[in-house]
């Protein structure tokens, strides 16, 4: 396993499973988040923000909160091989956190644990990808340990190893 230093989150911060309660917050920051990255966006490309509980519902989608504000999202969703909760390969999506918040630690600790869970699902590796010119996020996952694999079609797509 890749070890690398990383700030830590903030104190106050709470990261715990999605509830049907969050849906209007997970759903206005990840579509926040594509807004600020695209310029403007259609929300019609992202059905699965529609009803995350359903959409997520074989995987697993944290939320990061301080106080009462949800502040990060990320999800994880298994590559089964078809023998109860074990899988080979993991896919991480909805990696997103609140643009003032950034560089505080919440996304490596969202990160950290979306591996955890792949691990205990029996998991040998988790894979992911991102717009190939984001460059902080390329930067961030790699130096969370994962590694590029490939590009195409304008995104990096990487693996880690767990």
């Amino acid at each position: 396993m890749h070890q690398t230093a990383h700030v830590a989150a903030p104190d106050a911060l709470c990261l715990r499973p999605f509830r049907p309660g969050d849906q209007p917050a997970a759903r206005a920051l990840i579509l926040a988040g594509l807004a600020e990255r695209w310029g403007a966006l259609d929300p019609t490309l992202n059905p699965d923000l529609d009803d995350i509980a359903a959409s997520y519902a074989g995987g697993v989608f944290l939320v990061a909160t301080l106080g009462d504000r949800l502040v990060g999202t990320g999800a994880l969703r298994p590559w089964s091989s078809g023998t109860g909760l074990a899988c080979e390969d993991a896919e991480i999506v909805r990696m997103s956190v609140a643009t003032d918040v950034r560089r505080q630690g919440i996304g490596r600790h969202i990160l950290d644990a979306l591996c955890a869970a792949a691990r205990a699902r029996g998991c040998r590796r988790v894979v992911l990808e991102t717009t190939s010119t984001w460059t902080d996020a390329i930067t961030f996952y790699e130096g969370a340990g994962f590694r590029r694999t490939h590009t195409q079609g304008g995104d990096t797509y990487f693996a880690l190893d767990l």
